[in-house]
C-alpha cells in the first residue's frame, strides 16, 4: 500500500506543478487553490510513504515520477513540444523508477546499529 500512496503522491505533485505554472506568478486564484491543496495533500502523502519506505527511494521516486508526469501532462496538452529524446529521456526516469521499485526499499534493520559502541575519538 504505502507504494501506491507514493505513486498518488507523485501524481499529485505534478497536479501543483501544473497548477503553479497555470497561477501566472499566483495571479489566478482558482490555480492557487489547486497549487496549495495538491501540494498539502502531497506532502502529506510522501511523508506517510517514507514511514513505510525509506526516504531516500521514497523521494527518488516521488521527484522522478512527478517530473515525467508533469512533462508528459504539458506535451499532451501541447504546453510543451513532444520530441523524440524528451521522450526517450522520460522513458529513462520511468525506467529508474521501476528499477527502484524492483529492488525494493526496505528500511534497514537498526537494531544492531544500537547495540555497538560509538566510535572512540583521538
Amino acid at each position: 500500500m504505502p507504494w501506491v500512496v507514493l505513486f498518488v503522491s507523485a501524481a499529485l505533485e505534478a497536479v501543483w506543478a501544473t497548477a503553479l505554472g497555470a497561477s501566472n506568478g499566483f495571479t489566478r486564484p482558482g490555480a492557487v487553490v489547486v497549487f496549495i491543496v495538491a501540494l498539502a495533500l502531497s506532502m502529506g502523502t510522501l511523508g506517510y510513504a517514507a514511514k513505510h519506505i525509506p526516504m531516500s527511494t521514497a523521494y527518488a521516486v516521488w521527484t522522478g515520477t512527478g517530473a515525467a508526469l508533469t512533462v508528459a501532462w504539458a506535451m499532451l496538452t501541447g504546453a510543451e513540444s513532444a520530441t523524440v529524446l524528451k521522450v526517450v529521456f522520460l522513458a529513462g526516469i520511468v525506467a529508474c523508477v521501476v528499477g527502484l521499485k524492483l529492488i525494493g526499499g526496505q528500511r534497514a534493520d537498526r537494531s544492531d546499529r544500537a547495540e555497538r559502541p560509538a566510535p572512540r575519538s583521538r
